[in-house]
């Protein structure tokens, strides 16, 4: 595990060695603040809550999640020092999981940075700050979801372009998959199981259960095995890469 922590350090501090890290943060404040406020209609709703906040959230990483995942490995691919990382004594699923914590905790980093929406809700009124601190770790949790999909998309291809589109498109299926208006199609033509199977995989299904103040197990689930099941794919993506 030391050696996850030596890549997960190098990473980070590597985020923050570029403008890169804080133009990710401006562009996400300033995002959230608009959805929030302008989109949301936090003040006439006339609630003082996060819902307006968090609803957004899942549309906003599938936009800049891809943003920082599409450099975690076609960069290293594009400048060659990916064959330098490989030859190192250290097993391809620790160099994975290394980078992949680092990236969730930069995303982790930015998303504590809008404290102030929940100091301001708090100022304007008492809300359930449970349910705002389960709306947060959702909102982690979905970050996290996006990352290890880009992250494997990032695995397969050099090319940084390549690997943001595909990782967009894939977390779209995702965010689609549960959208009441794609729900209410199939469930036209398909039957009830096979649409509750399709929710199910939706990031939006789950998300909004534990926005509500729910952290249901199956959930946590659900996320720890989606995550799960794209690292373990970018480790077999990066083994195969090795061998070419």
């Amino acid at each position: 595990m030391n050696k996850v922590q030596v890549i997960f350090k190098r990473e980070l501090c590597g985020y923050f060695a570029t403008p890169l890290a804080y133009v990710f943060i401006v562009i996400f404040l300033v995002l959230a603040a608009v959805f929030t406020f302008e989109v949301g209609g936090f003040f006439e709703r006339g609630q003082a809550d996060l819902q307006a906040f968090f609803r957004w959230h899942p549309w906003i990483y599938l936009v800049l999640i891809p943003a920082i995942s599409m450099r975690l490995w076609a960069e290293e691919r594009n400048s060659g020092s990916i064959e330098l990382l490989l030859t190192l004594p250290v097993p391809l699923w620790q160099a994975v999981v290394g980078k992949f914590l680092a990236a969730w905790c930069f995303a982790g980093i930015a998303l504590a940075l809008t404290f102030p929406m929940w100091i301001t809700v708090n100022y304007l009124g008492q809300p359930d700050n449970g349910v705002i601190v389960a709306a947060y770790i959702g909102s982690w949790l979905v970050a996290g979801g996006f990352l290890s999909i880009g992250m494997c998309l990032s695995a397969a291809t050099r090319n940084q372009v390549i690997a943001f589109v595909t990782a967009a498109l894939v977390g779209f299926v995702f965010l689609l998959a549960g959208f009441p208006l794609v729900l209410d199609f199939v469930r036209g033509i398909l039957p009830g199981v096979i649409v509750d199977a399709i929710a199910s995989l939706s990031f939006l299904t789950h998300f909004e259960a534990i926005s509500k103040g729910v952290i249901d197990l199956r959930d946590l689930v659900y996320f720890g095995a989606l995550i799960g099941f794209w690292l373990a794919a970018t480790a077999m993506v990066l083994d195969l890469k090795k061998a070419e």
